[in-house]
């Protein structure tokens, strides 16, 4: 402990004291503490509630408190000082795919409504507009801070200011704008007031996100993926922020009120649909899987994390980097890259939407601190109690509130039909009210997102649960007093407490004995709050901030870190001081605010840091990494020095910590580790790894060593390194090994192209190019090079008509499907009958036998079928029939994410098609078999990206309503694993 306070810098007279006079005495009572461990958190036996259709815990109850055509299409919820819901809608969402003629939409634009219950009984009476506005499409985030309104409807976010309370918005003002995802489930989410009173907010990534705050901060996120953003034209991998970073896919941002001080606080999410807060300050989020991967996650947010999606620059997806042997799971959130942050709960499949934070005691003491989840592919709200472990959290996962029976969450074997539409609740959102009850809002819909809807009227509900026979009447908060104040900073709605933290800040040191008192509150989320706000409050708050430091409680000490770090410019000194915490967290975060500090000024802290690392702790070493960032190279001799040893005898701490930052100088060390058979295979492997990520020539050398060998395991995994790296971050240093490009040279590719120039001479007969065409519409890589052409406008009519009579039975199912794009079909469409299916008794026996002779060629369940399509195993979890239905005889209407086929015409005039895995100076494609194409972006032409799906509908694989009746009874019931 010494080592920590005697090599501290200057401190201020006050803290120079405090150091003192309680730090030394208190810091051996610290190092004895163990954190309270509380009862293992269980809700108990599930009843079901005949009323609402809803299974809950024993103690809980729900009502139906609101419902259409009170609203529609509820997509986000928040709450006013007055208790009263507000509701954004949906019911313009994608009509460029959902027919508006069809579904009931605004042409006006979407809405903002005002719900509330005025006598208290538990059901709101009445429901007015607040806004309806044509840049209002399909908004996914609410938040009514104070008189604003806060909507995020992408590309922007947009405050409503209500300047005289009538409920009618008098300023409009686009907040901060240029978010990619417009009318897209993958773009701008809501904004929560955090803690400390700034706003934060997240966005999927559908970008690229290329936003300007009001101080002129640039934040440029990019990534290989486009899902409608303004700024299409400037995606590109590897953008870089002013901050200096690149950030990339989904992204976490904090902004202050005034719109100014933009900061990013994590990235590389697929789409986490909100943030949640709690009071210490931790960012809790969800995630959504590539569908089919049983990927879904819940997480706790590491300040700067990166959360594994994509590759480090946003150039990869994830089936390019996955290794051999690696779990899906595993290479999907790239868990097993240094710099990646722990995923969470795995929870598999689902659709995962807004998210809350309980820290009320209303509800019961055994809910205060409980995380709320919104699942809507699964119809469950999940709940989890955080459990600390090292540095990080546990997440264990609990079925709250679901429309379905406990085995039947977990089991997953229920098929929904029209007379029982249990999974046709679709939590949306949930939300804790002023009375402190949960309010769930219900998109009630066969569909889940992913760009269609089933139900053509918009009904969606609002539950309300609360403690059986326990009234939680709606708070009177009186905001024009300090009391009044002090009551809505200690309020469970979160928004809420931000009205009473402004109004307390602003009063400065007149409201500190009041703020102080909130500190002996048994509650350590008011608690936490009160530190927060102090902070906020002059010098003499401050100094109260600084007493929490050396609180019992790690929660605390952390939060009075956090809070001093929004206040004061100079945190060396605190940093010193908990550098030696007992408690890994509190370590954690003062590694992570070091991350942009210089090393001449931080290297003792840093050092001491990573001294107490002794390996198992994921979160502490990507702690320990974000500290050291820009920083490997120069500390490593000092980390060495202390730290290190001869190779083969570094401690497990120290090799997480290489493995981790993976310096230059390290590599003849690593290269060591990988070769001494004395170590285990894992350790061996963990060192080969670390060598993967260094982009040195020295690097492939040792690499290249490795591979060379005679060492079993290891060798056969550098030789995968060395031909997994160059094609990305290895293709410009010496390598001798075989390469693994596709072959684009082959003799049919030489045959197609033959036929290509006679159709493109100027020279050659009509009937010879309308031969040529013919023959090349016969052939898959024919066909691939016409779509190319059509797509350039290159065919004359006479010509497109000859390929039209032919390359609809070209052997390649995806081209047949394409070329509808491009040339018209000889046979008419087949029209199905909705009605006529669903009315038909499907047999589940009879639909896997349709399964396997008509679809397992792309699509998988379990261990059969191909890997091309997104995966079935659990599609009747997300899916109803009439769901099922429609997304396979209108398979366009909305391409599952990742699968968006694309045609790349090489300059020599050769072609490669399939989906984009990887974008850099080799571009990977994977094509209709599997196939990989390695292209060098040098070499390429011209890029296509089709929007049609290449799943043929129905008629093209000559299935008919019984069949479909059959498969979709088969695909319906397909719900676990």
């Amino acid at each position: 402990m010494s080592y920590n306070l005697f090599k501290s810098g200057p401190a201020s007279f006050s803290m120079a004291f405090f150091c003192m006079s309680i730090l030394v005495i208190s810091l051996f009572t610290l190092s004895c503490q163990k954190e309270v461990q509380e009862e293992p958190f269980s809700l108990g036996e599930k009843y079901y509630d005949d009323s609402t259709g809803l299974y809950l815990p024993e103690d809980l109850e729900a009502t139906l408190w609101a419902e259409s055509p009170q609203f529609f299409n509820p997509t986000n919820m928040d709450v006013d000082a007055k208790g009263r819901i507000w509701v954004t809608e949906a019911l313009n969402y994608r009509l460029f795919r959902n027919d508006p003629e069809k579904f009931k939409n605004h042409a006006s634009g979407d809405r903002v409504m005002i719900l509330e219950d005025k006598d208290g009984d538990g059901v709101a009476e009445t429901s007015k507009v607040f806004v309806q506005d044509e840049d209002l499409t399909a908004p996914l985030g609410i938040s009514v801070i104070g008189n604003k309104v806060i909507v995020s409807s992408g590309p922007s976010i947009i405050i409503y200011t209500d300047e005289n309370g009538d409920d009618t918005p008098d300023k409009k003002e686009v907040f901060l704008t240029g978010f990619g995802g417009l009318d897209h489930d993958h773009g701008l989410h809501a904004v929560v007031a955090g803690p400390d009173g700034k706003y934060y907010f997240n966005a999927g990534n559908a970008g690229p996100h290329i936003v300007t705050d009001k101080s002129g901060w640039t934040l440029r996120s990019g990534s290989l993926y486009n899902g409608g953003s303004p700024h299409m034209k400037d995606n590109a991998p590897g953008m870089v922020s002013d901050d200096g970073k690149m950030w990339v896919g989904g992204i976490a941002l904090r902004v202050n009120p005034d719109g100014t001080g933009m900061k990013v606080l994590g990235h590389n999410f697929r789409n986490s649909y909100e943030l949640a807060l709690d009071s210490y300050g931790n960012m809790w989020q969800n995630d959504n899987d590539d569908d089919g991967n049983k990927g879904v996650r819940v997480s706790w947010l590491m300040e700067g994390g990166n959360m594994g999606y994509f590759n480090t620059d946003g150039s990869r997806k994830w089936q390019a980097d996955r290794r051999p042997g690696q779990a899906t799971v595993t290479a999907h959130w790239h868990q097993d890259d240094p710099g990646v942050i722990p995923l969470g709960d795995s929870t598999g499949a689902g659709s995962p939407t807004g998210v809350a934070f309980y820290e009320s005691d209303l509800m019961g003491e055994k809910y205060r601190g409980t995380l709320l989840a919104g699942e809507a592919g699964r119809n469950v709200i999940l709940a989890y109690k955080p459990e600390t472990k090292g540095a990080g959290f546990v997440l264990k996962r609990h079925n709250l509130i679901t429309s379905l029976k406990e085995e039947e969450v977990e089991e997953a074997k229920s098929r929904a039909t029209d007379e029982d539409k249990s999974k046709w609740f679709r939590p949306s959102d949930v939300l804790v009210g002023t009375d402190g009850a949960i309010y769930v809002a219900d998109w009630y819909d066969g569909m889940v997102g992913g760009h269609r809807m089933i139900d053509s009227v918009g009904y969606g509900r609002i539950y309300r649960i609360t403690p059986k026979g326990k009234n939680l009447p709606k708070p009177e908060i009186d905001l024009s007093t300090t009391s009044g104040q002090i009551a809505a900073l200690l309020n469970p709605a979160v928004n809420v407490r931000n009205a009473g933290f402004a109004l307390l800040a602003a009063q400065g040191s007149q409201a500190i004995e009041e703020v102080r008192a909130v500190l002996e509150d048994e509650n350590p989320y008011h608690q936490a709050r009160a530190i927060w706000l102090l902070a906020q409050m002059g010098d003499e708050g401050v100094l109260e901030v600084e007493k929490q430091l050396e609180a019992g409680n790690p929660d605390l000490r952390l939060t009075a870190f956090r809070a001093l770090r929004q206040v004061k410019s100079d945190i060396i000194t605190y940093a010193r001081e908990l550098s030696a915490d007992p408690s890994p967290k509190v370590r954690r975060e003062v590694a992570v605010a070091l991350r942009d500090m210089p090393l001449e000024a931080v290297e003792e802290t840093l050092i001491q840091l990573a001294s107490q690392h002794e390996g198992a702790d994921r979160y502490y070493v990507e702690a320990l990494g974000l500290a050291m960032d820009g920083k490997e190279e120069e500390i490593y001799p000092a980390l060495h020095q202390k730290l290190g040893s001869d190779p083969v005898n570094w401690q497990p701490g120290y090799a997480d910590l290489m493995w981790r930052l993976h310096p230059i100088q390290a590599i003849s060390g690593l290269k060591e580790r990988a070769m001494a058979n004395q170590l285990t295979a894992a350790q061996q492997q963990k060192a080969v790894t670390a060598l993967g990520f260094i982009n040195e020539q020295e690097a492939v050398n040792a690499m290249q060593e490795i591979a060379a060998s005679e060492i079993a395991g290891v060798k056969d995994q550098a030789l995968w390194w060395l031909r997994y790296r160059r094609n990305n971050d290895w293709n410009g240093f010496d390598m001798e090994i075989p390469e693994l490009k596709a072959n684009l040279s082959s003799e049919i590719q030489k045959e197609m192209l033959d036929l290509k120039s006679t159709i493109e001479s100027s020279n050659a007969p009509t009937a010879e190019k309308v031969q040529a065409a013919k023959a090349m519409a016969r052939d898959k890589t024919g066909g691939l090079m016409l779509l190319g052409l059509a797509e350039k406008e290159a065919l004359s009519p006479e010509l497109k008509a000859a390929v039209s009579e032919v390359i609809f039975d070209n052997p390649e199912q995806a081209i047949q499907v394409l070329a509808g794009d491009y040339f018209d079909h000889p046979s008419p469409e087949t029209a199905f009958s909705l009605a006529n299916i669903t009315a038909l008794d499907g047999d589940p026996v009879k639909g896997k036998q349709v399964y396997q002779g008509k679809c397992a060629t792309c699509h998988q369940i379990g261990n059969e079928g191909r890997n091309i399509g997104p995966n079935l195993s659990m599609i009747g979890a997300k899916l109803d029939q009439e769901g099922l239905l429609d997304a396979i005889t209108n398979p366009s209407a909305g391409v599952a994410f990742g699968y968006e086929m694309w045609l790349i015409t090489l300059k020599d005039g050769t072609v490669a098609a399939g989906f984009l895995q990887a974008d850099g100076p080799i571009v990977v494609l994977e094509g209709m078999q599997n196939e990989a194409y390695n292209i060098s972006s040098e070499d390429i032409a011209s890029r296509k990206r089709f929007n049609t799906s290449i799943m043929p509908d129905p008629a093209q694989l000559d299935m008919n309503e019984e069949d479909l009746a059959h498969l979709t009874a088969y695909l319906s019931g397909l719900r676990s694993e």
